[in-house]
């Protein structure tokens, strides 16, 4: 019998936010931080397999779900969502940090930021250390000073309209159930039951220049467009956010990567980053700009930094908690048993 997720809202120091635990639970805390245009929805059964031993957590980050309605200061890269990560740590006390996604940029942040705080990072098919979009080769080399190809223009319009229109329907390519069908998960995943409740977690996204996507600027360089500095996407712009250099931290805790081998969203080849696209022939114009290798990157991070352990699901896309929740449990579990203090 899976343990009871209840939520409450959490006042910080810096804004309220909304948590789910499980009541009754003992144990070092886990802080589970989701991606982009999703929720804390997407973590409970990750929170029910480590319920038996750790008190789990799982935070809205703003302009998500049932946290507080508030902009994003990209000029900061992804320190507005660390920061208030950061903060529900002053409530919960230091904690074990699992991120997904714009989640896994979030806690290298906090990490990045204040280490004392972190008694280990799980990265669930994090973005690269680098941003999303903009940069090439293993070392994040920016493509165009400006950051051209990345930020908030980089998002597909129809999406975002089918997000402001609420489309629950499967009818469209583009509509967010399609896309979590097709994107978020391999083709066929089961969600056990939970695919409404992950719908309804997308369209809890707070849409606008201030929050998803985030504003842009035209750029002469291909594909005409550079990130501007409010909202998500631009929050992940290399011209913003690069975490490259987490081997200088100390203490050093240890990092476990999780991630699907069939993701088409942090990918070396992904199929959202606008480069790879125009290098198939889905967005005219392309003027040889090469793909960003995401993972590639990621892989060279971590090699400096040191204590970290790569686990790769096979036959898994960009959600490995969702597509493979009994590997994904014992895979965390393992990490949590050796990091526990």
């Amino acid at each position: 019998m899976s343990p009871t997720i209840s939520a409450e809202r959490v006042t910080t120091s810096r804004l309220t936010l909304n948590v789910l635990s499980v009541p009754g639970s003992s144990g070092e805390p886990v802080l589970f931080v989701h991606g982009n245009v999703s929720s804390s929805a997407f973590w409970r059964s990750a929170m029910a397999a480590t319920a038996g031993g750790f008190r789990p957590f799982a935070v809205d980050l703003r302009g998500f779900g049932d946290s507080d309605a508030l902009p994003v200061d990209a000029s900061r890269g992804v320190r507005d969502y660390s920061d208030d990560v950061l903060s529900l740590l002053d409530v919960l006390g230091p904690a074990h940090l699992v991120g997904w996604s714009l989640g896994g940029g979030v806690v290298l942040q906090a990490l990045r930021d204040r280490a004392a705080a972190v008694r280990s990072v799980t990265l669930v098919n994090p973005v690269s250390p680098y941003g999303f979009g903009g940069t090439q080769g293993a070392e994040g080399a920016l493509t165009h000073p400006d950051g051209t190809g990345s930020g908030g223009g980089a998002a597909n319009p129809e999406f975002v309209a089918a997000l402001r229109a609420g489309d629950r329907s499967a009818d469209s390519p583009v509509s967010p159930r399609t896309v979590l069908r097709t994107a978020y998960v391999v083709p066929g995943t089961d969600f056990g039951g939970e695919e409404d409740a992950f719908v309804e977690s997308m369209l809890s996204t707070l849409l606008g220049e201030d929050n998803y996507p985030g504003d842009s600027v035209p750029s002469g360089a291909w594909p005409g467009i550079a990130p501007g500095g409010r909202g998500v996407l631009n929050s992940l712009a290399p011209t913003h956010f690069r975490v490259d250099d987490l081997h200088t931290i100390d203490p050093k805790p240890p990092i476990l990567w999780i991630r699907g081998a069939d993701d088409v969203i942090v990918s070396d080849t992904s199929f959202f980053d606008l480069a790879h696209l125009g290098a198939i022939g889905a967005v005219p114009g392309w003027d040889g700009t090469p793909a960003q290798p995401m993972v590639t990157q990621t892989r060279a991070v971590l090699e400096r930094y040191g204590p970290y352990e790569e686990v790769v699901f096979e036959g898994c896309g960009h959600s490995p908690h969702i597509e493979k929740p009994a590997e994904f449990g014992r895979a965390l579990l393992a990490h949590l048993g050796k990091s526990r203090l």
